[in-house]
């Protein structure tokens, strides 16, 4: 059954990869040769034209025959975002090469972040009952490449997949870790349980139990599960040890959670995930000189490099030493980290030196050798120029990045903003609304123009209700509960609104939310209380222009 189902999928997706359809030449493009074409895409990447490289690429991969051709045109799509092509050139690699289980996984992997869950699962059911592992351990193993796509398109199709394999721990603790990352705790829960009565000694599959408890809320049931599960253990197993002490770290326990990873390396000197936790634990309890050498430790391991260089330059950025920051967050170049990292280092270079241009040039650099970051690096370039106040070079950084990816909240919302600093506070507004429309159930695009309304026009009532309504669906946020403080503040609800913020402030405390706080207390009369606040946020950002300003207006007596 499983094998006639295994080549009914493989058959449906060769004949979809052998219809790619032909590509009408683009506008300026002449009949020329793959060879040729390619070369226009390398130097089209040279010149940052990312759009123009993708097109030459995927012409190339359909006048070639070559398999090779279609596998630089997808690879190089699928790096820059531009999925829809990416997708395109991977079914003709797929046609042109039946046996290349990367391409099938690459079209599987591109029709999930396109949508086509139906088609996703065809796919990849095709690649884990095609190979010579069990296909529940194979599925398991997909996890690593469902990184970083939407969670709840995961869950849904690692649930398709994990149908034929009820009674497999595996799949089950496949659909469990899933369902946890989509934020359903209770389906999380359930496949955790079902896949330790598969495989009672699996530990496993237990900490997954014990982590959906923790993230749904229920802190202390979790930890003292896991605590159980170590104690109940005569050897226990260190790697229930390192996420009870992940557990402590979540509720603030860090010592708790020191004392276990300690435990572990006393067990396993050489264990490195311990020790970047160790390293990881210091640095959160401001112990620089021990997480320095932790780190510095790590690095000489040989493992986790990226993590330990990161960290190494936020102690020297901490420290003020900032040549040393640099070339620290300049060789942080893979990983989550690697965007940031040379934003900062771009950053610091801007503002130390005051050669901006250096700066522009060390993000080229690094999109330059590193392609896959390329679109992160316009974005980057566009917040560097808003920072240095060049907003219309800014403003053109933002429009080729929402070229790019115009399906990217975070980059139109990165736009509006730029536009409210610009002083265009009407354009700005329209693109807001833009962005509600285009993601209604968006907890950040309401926001964002609910507080816009709030705190640049008289449209109060409209703001609460966009933000009432960005708090239905991220109700724990402290940047909406601030917004909902300053909207009622605005519609002079002083009681309610610092009820809110106090909210907020304690559990974000940013300077405009203090700043928000200081207001209201002020007008309320309570200056002593305003007055601590503010030295107290002062005191973190001495430069902070809202902060700069509540002090100017309500304790900087007027000149007689």
């Amino acid at each position: 059954m499983h094998y006639v189902r295994r080549l009914t999928a493989l058959a449906t997706l060769v004949l979809a990869a052998a219809a790619w359809p032909p590509l009408a030449p683009a506008a300026g493009i002449e009949a020329e040769s793959p060879a040729a074409l390619e070369t226009s895409a390398q130097l089209a990447l040279e010149a940052d034209d990312y759009a123009r490289a993708v097109e030459q690429y995927l012409e190339a991969a359909r006048l070639s025959d070559d398999p090779e051709v279609a596998e630089r045109a997808t690879r190089t799509a699928f790096g820059l975002g531009f999925n829809a092509e990416a997708l395109v050139a991977a079914e003709r690699w797929a046609a042109l090469d039946d046996d290349s289980e990367q391409a099938k996984a690459y079209v599987a992997q591109l029709h999930l972040r396109t949508g086509d869950l139906t088609a996703a699962r065809d796919g990849f059911r095709v690649i884990i009952e095609g190979g010579t592992e069990p296909p529940d351990q194979r599925l398991l193993s997909l996890l690593g490449i469902f990184a970083g796509e939407d969670p709840a398109a995961v869950d849904k199709l690692v649930r398709m997949l994990a149908e034929p394999y009820e009674e497999s721990a595996l799949a089950n603790y496949a659909a469990g870790a899933t369902a946890l990352q989509a934020g359903d705790y209770e389906h999380a829960m359930e496949r955790a349980l079902r896949a330790a009565e598969i495989d009672p000694e699996w530990v496993k599959a237990k900490l997954l139990y014990a982590r959906a408890l923790l993230l749904a809320g229920d802190e202390d049931k979790a930890i003292d599960y896991t605590a159980r599960i170590i104690g109940d253990d005569p050897y226990p197993d260190p790697d229930a040890r390192m996420e009870l002490a992940l557990m402590y770290i979540s509720v603030g326990r860090d010592e708790d959670a020191l004392s276990q990873v300690n435990q572990v390396l006393l067990e396993q000197s050489s264990r490195s995930d311990a020790l970047r936790l160790m390293a990881i634990i210091n640095f959160r309890l401001q112990n620089f000189d021990a997480a320095w050498d932790d780190f510095e430790d790590l690095l000489a391991s040989g493992r986790y490099t990226m993590d330990a260089l990161y960290y190494l330059a936020q102690i020297a950025d901490i420290r003020d030493e900032t040549d040393r920051a640099i070339r620290l967050y300049l060789q942080v170049t893979k990983g989550e980290n690697a965007v940031v990292s040379q934003r900062r280092a771009s950053a610091l270079v801007a503002l130390r030196k005051e050669e901006p241009e250096a700066a522009f040039e060390m993000l080229d650099d690094f999109a330059d050798q590193n392609p896959q970051f390329a679109v992160e690096v316009v974005i980057a370039r566009a917040q560097l120029l808003g920072s240095l106040k060049r907003f219309d070079e800014a403003l053109v950084e933002f429009d080729r990045a929402v070229a790019y990816r115009p399906d990217d909240e975070s980059i139109a919302l990165g736009r509006a903003e730029l536009m409210l600093r610009m002083g265009r506070l009407d354009d700005a507004i329209d693109a807001y609304r833009t962005a509600v429309k285009r993601w209604p159930d968006s907890a950040m695009s309401l926001n964002a123009l609910g507080y816009t309304l709030a705190d640049r026009t008289a449209e109060y009532r409209e703001a609460e209700k966009l933000i009432r309504k960005a708090l239905k669906y991220d109700p724990e946020s402290p940047a909406i509960i601030d917004s909902l403080g300053w909207v009622l503040y605005k519609r002079g609800k002083n009681a309610a609104a610092l009820e809110q913020l106090e909210i907020a402030y304690e559990r974000f405390p940013d300077p405009e939310v203090a700043a928000h706080l200081v207001e209201v207390l002020a007008v309320m009369g309570r200056e002593d209380e305003a007055l601590e606040i503010l030295a107290e946020a002062e005191l973190k950002n001495p430069e902070h222009e809202l902060l700069q300003r509540v002090r100017k207006s309500f304790f900087t007596p007027d000149p007689e």
